[in-house]
């Protein structure tokens, strides 16, 4: 019988899934992160209650044995206080367990707060990273946010509300005008949301937080790299005709190392190779 995996609503109950409804309804064991939230969760739900076992970051090495037992031979169903379990939440070990054991495993579709970020920002969601909560100190917070700011894609974080004024202040330090999107509480009945720079968030957030915060970094826009300098181009073109390559082949090569546009160095070659030439 499989181990799976089961997001459960960040705040709205309605966000959860037939399929979570059907494994969280059929399971033999309940695994969460907190039981007495995930016997709310059920009760919310109107679904029965189940056996229940906690899973945690404090308990794991103690119980991860039993709950892979417990798989053997039933179904088990995981489950965090909010969201997907492993995201930022306890069960990524869990999983990697499971799967030295041999033992199958399900993972859910289902509400996580990064993916909303992400979409509500607007900014452009080709590629990203999601960071996951900030490191604490100071120093390793302004080092996490300079690596993002300079990585070229937009950063997804989770934050602590007691936090966030601290993280966004060494955020500001690093890159005032970055735009940040703050998505707070989503799903639930107090959500907000804004865009702003750094600079315009810290001052105008009030002094006290409270809920679930995830926010959006997006990368300033990198300067563009100047153009060569004509003897800058030439040294680079003759060093290439000295390495055997030909004029074509050399103008694609420096233009991918951004010295300039292709047919203008295809040109400048051609003078070049002219006046090397007997």
């Amino acid at each position: 019988m499989p181990l799976v995996f089961v997001p459960t609503p960040l705040g709205n109950l309605r966000d959860i899934t037939i399929r979570a409804l059907d494994t969280l309804r059929d399971c033999d064991l309940l695994v969460a992160e907190d039981t007495r939230v995930a016997a709310r969760l059920l009760a919310g739900l109107a679904l029965p209650r189940k056996p229940m076992r906690s899973y945690r970051e404090q308990n794991a090495t103690l119980v991860t044995a039993a709950i892979l037992d417990a798989a053997r031979t039933g179904l088990v169903a995981v489950t965090t206080d909010a969201g997907t379990p492993a995201i930022s939440d306890p069960g990524s070990q869990l999983v990697a367990a499971a799967r030295a054991a041999g033992i199958a495993i399900d993972v859910l579709p289902g509400p996580c707060a990064a993916i909303g970020a992400i979409a509500l920002s607007g900014f452009d969601s080709a590629r990203f990273s999601f960071e996951g909560f900030a490191p604490r100190s100071t120093s390793a917070r302004r080092l996490a946010f300079r690596r993002a700011l300079d990585s070229g894609v937009p950063s997804i974080w989770y934050e602590a509300p007691h936090r966030f004024t601290a993280a966004l202040r060494d955020l500001a330090l690093e890159s005032p005008g970055a735009r940040i999107f703050f998505l707070r509480e989503y799903t639930k009945m107090h959500e907000e949301q804004r865009l702003q720079t750094a600079e315009e968030l810290l001052a105008s957030l009030p002094d006290t937080l409270k809920g679930e915060i995830a926010f959006v970094i997006e990368p300033p826009p990198k300067a563009p790299k100047a153009a060569a300098t004509t003897d800058e181009l030439d040294s680079a073109i003759l060093y290439h005709f000295s390495q055997g390559l030909s004029a074509a082949q050399t103008a694609k090569r420096l233009s991918v190392q951004g010295m300039g546009e292709r047919r203008a160095i295809y040109a400048r070659a051609h003078i070049l190779r002219e006046r090397e030439s007997p």
